[in-house]
């Protein structure tokens, strides 16, 4: 019975006109065939909508034909294919929480919050799923192409050593500061009563400054500055870009130290170094040269155990017994045990953080207390403390950098130019 059943069903669908069934919809289609990949027009449409939304929202006045832009999209997602290719098969990888943090990054270059920047994206008309697709292509991609140019743009040492002696490099390494500033102007054509008055203002506002009263605060109150209203800051400058009565006495200064009042033809200026960066600021490092020893627990030692062997140990450290021989007997450091439990000179952010915080609050030569981390019960000592000098390693650095990013775009060119030749590439408009 049940093949007569099969057999009528066949012989009905053989009578049954064509017409009866609906017209098929093609989903989507390859656009381009890419090495071992493909270009699909939905990648295509997608990156069309994200393009005008973008051209839109700069107010740009005439936004190009469709087929102008298609074929220029196509062109660079076949560049960005043979790119995540590149990545797929070096195994470059990017975690959801390096996309998360990338997202809240662009989410503050436009001053808003993640929440902000997700709604403004479908405000746009685009998917936020597709923008984080779209953003991490552009992290993995971003990693091959410098891999690729960190072997292929080669710089001497001779050539930043030039660099470092012309007027151009002197500029580019120079260090940055972040000044707050407070103006207290003086009237056009201010009598000398007029002028003293201004400077006993300055006086008791700089007065009120170091007994703790908030600067910038005070800035957006009081400061005829044009940066009144951000609390007086003047954003990162180097010392070419500042005013010049500033300039020198910006490099002086300390973070946090606020300097007052200076005259000038407009009044009386208060500053107040915020932060400082550069070679002089961050080559001059911190570094202390420390010893520990460590007891963990094992199957056959106890938390309450290690804890009283470890009080143990230093009893008999501060008793007078040899540091390092109790390191060497007893220290569950292996890096360090057979050294006697040093570990060199090291600079602040090395360690876990309670033994960072332990270091950092000890006198020289002092033994502390047992303190416990996630390795185990320590206590160690601080030996010594100095100031290391790499302000020329880090201008070093920071020329390499410099003369590397000029010749990034150039050479980047050259390469996807070559990639792209070596590819089996078909456009199917």
């Amino acid at each position: 019975m049940k093949k007569l059943l099969s057999l009528f069903g066949a012989v009905l669908l053989a009578y049954t006109p064509l017409y009866c069934y609906p017209a098929l919809i093609m989903l989507d289609r390859i656009v381009a065939i890419v090495d071992e990949d493909v270009v699909m027009q939905s990648e295509v449409s997608a990156r069309m909508r994200s393009i005008k939304a973008q051209l839109a929202s700069s107010g740009q006045g005439s936004i190009p034909p469709d087929d102008v832009m298609t074929s220029q999209i196509i062109d660079r997602l076949v560049l960005e294919n043979l790119q995540l290719q590149m990545a797929d098969r070096g195994g470059v990888r990017i975690s959801d929480s390096e996309l998360n943090i990338a997202m809240r990054g662009i989410a503050e270059q436009n001053r808003m919050t993640l929440e902000q920047f997700q709604q403004a994206i479908l405000d746009d008309g685009i998917s936020y799923v597709e923008m984080r697709d779209q953003i991490r292509r552009e992290l993995m991609i971003g990693r091959v192409q410098k891999s690729i140019m960190r072997g292929r743009i080669q710089i001497t040492e001779q050539e930043i050593k030039n660099f470092l002696e012309s007027e151009l490099g002197e500029v580019i390494t120079a260090d940055e500061f972040r000044l707050a500033h407070i103006l207290l102007a003086t009237p056009p054509k201010a009598t000398a009563a007029q002028v003293m008055s201004v400077e006993r203002e300055a006086n008791e506002l700089l007065a009120r400054i170091n007994a703790g009263a908030d600067f910038q605060s005070l800035a957006v109150e009081m400061s005829a500055g044009q940066n009144a209203l951000e609390g007086g800051d003047l954003g990162w400058r180097k010392p070419v870009q500042l005013p010049t009565m500033f300039s020198d006495i910006a490099q002086e200064m300390k973070t946090g130290e606020v300097r007052g009042p200076i005259k000038s033809g407009s009044g009386y200026h208060i500053i107040k170094l915020m932060q400082k960066r550069g070679a002089k600021a961050e080559g001059q490092v911190e570094q202390t040269e420390v010893r520990h020893v460590l007891i963990q627990t094992s199957e056959i030692r106890s938390d309450q155990e290690a804890r009283e062997l470890a009080e143990s140990l230093r009893e008999e450290v501060v008793g007078g017994r040899n540091f390092d021989e109790i390191a060497k007997l007893h220290s569950d450091d292996p890096g360090s045990a057979l050294s006697g439990g040093d570990l060199g000179w090291t600079r602040a952010g090395i360690f876990v953080a309670k033994f960072e915080e332990v270091m950092s609050g000890m006198e020289t030569n002092e033994i502390s207390d047992v303190f416990h981390t996630e390795h185990g019960y320590h206590f160690l000592e601080v030996t010594g403390r100095r100031v290391e000098d790499f302000s020329d390693r880090f201008k070093m650095g920071q020329a390499e950098n410099y003369l590397r990013s000029q010749m990034f775009d150039e050479e980047l060119e050259s390469w996807l130019r070559e990639i792209k030749a070596n590819a089996f590439i078909e456009i199917r408009t």
